[in-house]
């Protein structure tokens, strides 16, 4: 068998992940709500998230990169280890909007200025744009501790690319784009 590059080898992953769960905030400090399925609109977040709903001309620069949060379930297990918990923290608690499994969410972000990597999910795509660092709150939700059990293990930001309806369940795939040199500063809008 042939070596890989890193470059293959950044874009390559065994398997899809699978959506667990979608939370909306209709307000900015407002508590979370589940639903079951949502509509993803390009270039805001979701619709129905304070994020999603802002009119296009209100959202900051700051915020086309943080259109929509991600979370792994798997380190929701991690953070009530962390905390001296028996088992995985109650994934509302964290704030974010996607709960995803079976998918290392930091790799899916490109290291290559020419390369794109995009999730898909559902009938949206989505691209990780930074890590979503845990705020204050997170000490008041998780109790003592809670912002640096959560440090490291607070998930993703992403971009809405393409608007679409997700739904719990939905496959979680990454696709691999090569862009053209003439686009290698691209910003999600």
């Amino acid at each position: 068998m042939a070596s890989l590059t890193l470059r293959e080898l950044t874009a390559s992953f065994p398997r899809p992940g699978r959506l667990e769960a979608i939370h909306l905030r209709p307000a900015r400090h407002a508590t979370t709500v589940r639903v079951t399925e949502a509509l993803a609109i390009a270039g805001h977040g979701l619709q129905g998230d304070h994020t999603g709903d802002r009119p296009r001309r209100a959202v900051a620069a700051s915020h086309h990169r943080r259109q929509v949060t991600l979370i792994q379930a798997e380190h929701l297990s991690v953070v009530g280890s962390l905390l001296g918990r028996d088992g995985p923290i109650d994934e509302a608690l964290t704030r974010r909007n996607l709960v995803v499994s079976g998918l290392n969410l930091l790799a899916s972000r490109s290291l290559f200025k020419d390369r794109r990597l995009l999730l898909r999910i559902g009938e949206a795509t989505l691209e990780i744009t930074g890590p979503c660092d845990p705020c204050s709150l997170m000490e008041q939700a998780l109790g003592f501790g809670g912002l640096n059990a959560m440090r490291g293990h607070g998930g993703v930001t992403a971009a809405v690319v393409t608007g679409g309806r997700i739904a719990i369940g939905d496959a979680v795939t990454v696709v691999d784009l090569q862009l053209p040199d003439d686009t290698l500063e691209y910003r999600p809008a």
